[in-house]
């Protein structure tokens, strides 16, 4: 069976998941409003990068490393993609992924859903992006600086949301938050190192081969949108392929957690199966996981792009 990533139902009190679906719901709803206006010209002109960026970090999400004897870790991408295509704009890539993950795979519960989009997307794109170019410029502003700083804020993303996972934990009376806390941080710190990682090798293959994204619209585009796509989705497939046939088998650190601490039988199944556990049936082994990726993928940069192409025609209108 293929690790679950994200939070399941069962393991957050039914009042606290609805008041976090109430937070998210309200977040993602200014992001739209605010990603349909014109000065958001990122979103408004490059619905394909929305995309092809929703689904490289699904991709990226499928592949579990190792980050210790028994534990591995997966990207959350939210730093990333608010500092590609801005906190809002990077908000709404976020939701849309982990919902996809939710709906179509099972991975993570429905209740539930609003925390996971605020834990692992939210706090990333909103805080974590801004936190990215803060540091850089700290660090004298040039592009090497600013991704560096994408890389610090990367890693203190993951600590945050590890935090406040833990926190929701505690109100909900799953587990003890003085028990909780360290071993969840403890844990987290080692897979934020290789989130900022990923974030930092991502961007900085971004500056040697598409600068111009990383300079904004402005700038002049390199290549066609059309190739950015068949790249893209090459890159993603590739990804996705190789979680397939080398990802990490080992429980993530939520789950560790869970197993350490007792409370992994407070998890409820999904009340449906689509595609669980990113598998495709009557397919088998790594081919069931690579079709389910592809189908991800597929998915993902269907509903962005249609996105993306609502923002620009009201940005223009």
């Amino acid at each position: 069976m293929y690790p679950q990533l994200h939070i399941p139902d069962g393991f957050l009190s039914p009042q606290l998941s609805l008041l976090l679906w109430v937070a998210t719901a309200v977040l993602v709803g200014i992001a739209v409003r605010k990603s349909g206006r014109a000065d958001v010209k990122l979103l408004a002109s490059q619905p394909i990068l929305m995309g092809v960026l929703g689904a490289f970090i699904f991709a990226a999400q499928m592949f579990n490393f190792p980050v210790a004897t028994g534990t591995s870790g997966h990207l959350l991408g939210g730093v990333l993609a608010g500092y590609l295509l801005g906190p809002w704009a990077g908000t709404i890539v976020m939701a849309t992924v982990i919902g996809i993950q939710a709906l179509l795979f099972q991975d993570g519960g429905l209740l539930a859903l609003g925390a996971n989009i605020f834990n692992m997307g939210i706090i990333g794109t909103l805080g974590g992006s801004f936190v990215a170019r803060g540091i850089g410029t700290a660090l004298g502003g040039s592009r090497s600086a600013s991704i560096l700083g994408a890389g610090a804020a990367a890693w203190l993303a993951v600590v945050a949301a590890a935090g406040f996972t833990t926190l929701q934990l505690g109100l909900s009376g799953t587990t003890n938050v003085a028990i909780g806390l360290p071993a969840m941080l403890g844990v987290h710190a080692l897979i934020g190192i290789g989130e900022a990682l990923i974030t930092v090798a991502a961007l900085t293959f971004i500056a040697q081969t598409a600068p111009d994204i990383l300079s904004g619209v402005s700038a002049p585009s390199k290549a066609s949108p059309v190739r950015r796509l068949v790249i893209g989705v090459a890159i993603a497939g590739g990804v996705a392929t190789l979680a397939s046939l080398f990802a990490s088998t080992d429980p993530d650190g939520l789950e560790a957690v869970a197993v350490q601490l007792g409370f992994l039988n407070a998890g409820v199944g999904a009340p449906f199966e689509l595609f669980p556990d990113y598998t495709i049936p009557g397919l088998d082994g790594g081919a069931s996981t690579a079709v389910a990726g592809v189908l991800g993928i597929i998915v993902v940069i269907g509903v962005l792009f249609a996105l993306g192409r609502l923002a620009r025609s009201r940005a223009q209108s």
